[in-house]
């Protein structure tokens, strides 16, 4: 009996052996697994992706980049799905005319924007006669872009063009293009490539330029030898100036005009209308599609856009097609002029602003 008694607690031992241990081995396991759980959920560094070796290479080869610093900044650079998101969801591309205006050309938009001019009054002044752009023209993109300067953008520029470079293939080409110019942009400026905020798309500032746009147009118009776009209205003015000068903005020449079409030539007008942005249309053109006009061109572009009542049609001249390299949409380029004429007529009744 008492042999048996030994037997009975010296297993029962070894059972409570076993069972500690399964217990400890499943904690232990559970906290790997929990690890590896959140470990799985941190985002990937563009350090570890596939192309990132040619590219640095590539900008090493070029522009003497070292090693270090292109896997420092990779090594920090993460993709936001929600950028790939809104690329391919632009309000350009979704909404009418009725749903699109509405978010540009609103009173408090007109009053910020006159309340813009009356700060800035001798620097638009001085754009104006330097670039030949109209005043109300450089209030209104500052206006659509940022809602002059009150919001620049939530992006890491890094993060949103490494994004649209590495993992968005419809427009990797595009963005593998700006990433190079953004790693000269910090170079050049001498800030760290994670410190300057942008849109969704990469643009920078005030006005809103890509890169690329920043480098090759930005001017430093407060005369401190440094481009700040981020940060100095003064040279985004300037720099909006000069980018509409550089693609052809004639100075004095007509925008856009609305027209009037017979409804009899209704159909007839709307097949003619643009798809795209280019001036595709001939004064011949215009005269068999029984379209007035009186501003002198040679090529024009024919819009058709749905408003809050109906269908309306507008006739484009080349001022309308610059105001599109700064945005390749028609919706855009018409919000930036009804804006402008918007402030510039309201500026005129109260004789607010000299300009």
């Amino acid at each position: 009996m008492r042999v048996v008694r030994m037997m009975n607690s010296q297993t029962a031992q070894f059972i409570r052996t076993c069972i500690f241990s399964l217990l400890t081995l499943s904690a232990s396991d559970f906290a790997i697994a929990e690890v590896k759980k959140v470990e799985a959920q941190k985002p990937k560094s563009y350090f570890a992706h596939s192309s990132y070796s040619a590219f640095a290479n590539d900008m090493m080869q070029k522009h003497g980049f070292t090693e270090e610093h292109l896997s420092k900044t990779f090594g920090d650079a993460y993709r936001q799905q929600s950028i790939i998101d809104a690329m391919t969801r632009p309000a350009e591309k979704t909404k009418t005319w009725a749903e699109y205006r509405p978010i540009f050309v609103t009173p408090d938009q007109i009053k910020k924007g006159i309340n813009f001019c009356k700060q800035h009054e001798a620097t638009l002044q001085k754009a104006e006669k330097e670039f030949g752009v109209p005043a109300e023209i450089m209030i209104s993109i500052i206006g659509v872009e940022t809602r002059f300067g009150t919001f620049k953008g939530k992006y890491r520029v890094i993060d949103a063009i490494s994004t649209l470079a590495f993992d968005y293939p419809p427009r990797s080409d595009f963005f593998f293009k700006q990433l190079e110019e953004y790693l000269l942009l910090a170079r050049e400026l001498k800030v760290e490539t994670s410190s300057i905020l942008g849109s969704y798309a990469g643009a920078i500032g005030y006005p809103q330029f890509i890169p690329s746009s920043y480098r090759n147009f930005a001017v430093d118009f407060d005369g401190n030898k440094h481009i700040d776009l981020v940060n100095s209205p003064i040279d985004a003015i300037g720099s909006v100036g000069n980018y509409f000068k550089e693609h052809g903005w004639q100075a004095g020449a007509p925008t856009v005009d609305r027209i009037a079409v017979d409804s009899k030539l209704r159909e007839k007008v709307n097949t003619a209308s643009n798809k795209g942005l280019e001036l595709t249309l001939s004064q011949k053109d215009l005269t068999e599609l029984g379209i007035i006009y009186n501003a002198k061109a040679e090529k024009f572009a024919l819009f058709l856009f749905e408003g809050t009542k109906g269908p309306e049609y507008w006739l484009g001249y080349p001022n309308f097609y610059t105001i599109t390299r700064y945005n390749h949409s028609q919706l855009y380029a018409m919000a930036v002029y009804q804006l402008a004429q918007n402030i510039s007529e309201k500026i005129k009744q109260e004789k607010s602003c000299a300009i």
